[in-house]
């Protein structure tokens, strides 16, 4: 076995020794990745001096939070043609118990673009919450009228990102059995998440 070995590096380190010395023969280095966003690379938190700009900047935000008394996922799609003014779509689940549902709502956001990271914005909008009654026996789901006004705060993190906290009334249009006329049921809503920022040529 040693004298296996012994002709094994023998024939071997004249090669490698070759192979290292000739030129272009060298092994070749991992290649260097190169960023996504090139004036992230020093400094990935620089936030650009100035007012934040929104104008036709489009931003996904999934977030988290509550509907009531119950847990809520919510997935917010955010359009801005001008600085002041954005229109959102948004869809909510509410992961309740006996009964579950689905809130989607079309809203506008309003905002006055300030400097620095911190970013105020009002939203109001109309939508349908649609309840599932789970695993009740020839029940079938609802849909109801609501709408949802309130508002929030970005926190930029960096040019493309920031942290998001919302807080909103859902009002729910509905009727309640043995009882005249429409019933409005109030929900409060609150949810934290992050919102992607992209710049959208017009």
């Amino acid at each position: 076995m040693r004298r296996a070995r012994s002709t094994f590096a023998r024939v071997l380190a004249p090669l490698l020794l070759a192979g290292a010395l000739l030129p272009g023969r060298c092994l070749a280095a991992p290649p260097v990745l190169e960023p996504l966003v090139p004036e992230l690379a020093a400094n990935p938190y620089r936030l650009e001096p100035g007012v934040r700009p929104f104008r036709n900047r489009m931003s996904v935000s999934p977030s988290f939070g509550y509907l009531g008394a119950d847990r809520m996922y919510a997935l917010r799609l955010t359009y801005s043609p001008d600085p002041w003014l954005g229109y959102e779509a948004s869809i909510a689940h509410d992961t309740g118990h006996a009964v579950h549902a689905l809130l989607h709502t079309f809203s506008a956001i309003v905002r006055r673009p300030l400097p620095g990271r911190v970013q105020p914005y009002a939203s109001a909008g109309y939508g349908m919450m649609v309840v599932f009654p789970g695993l009740a026996v020839n029940a079938t789901p609802v849909t109801k009228n609501a709408l949802a006004v309130g508002g929030g705060v970005e926190f930029f993190i960096r040019n493309d990102l920031a942290l998001r906290a919302d807080m909103r009334n859902a009002t729910v249009f509905g009727k309640q059995k043995d009882r005249e006329g429409v019933v409005t049921y109030n929900y409060s809503q609150g949810t934290i998440g992050l919102a992607f920022y992209r710049s959208i040529q017009p």
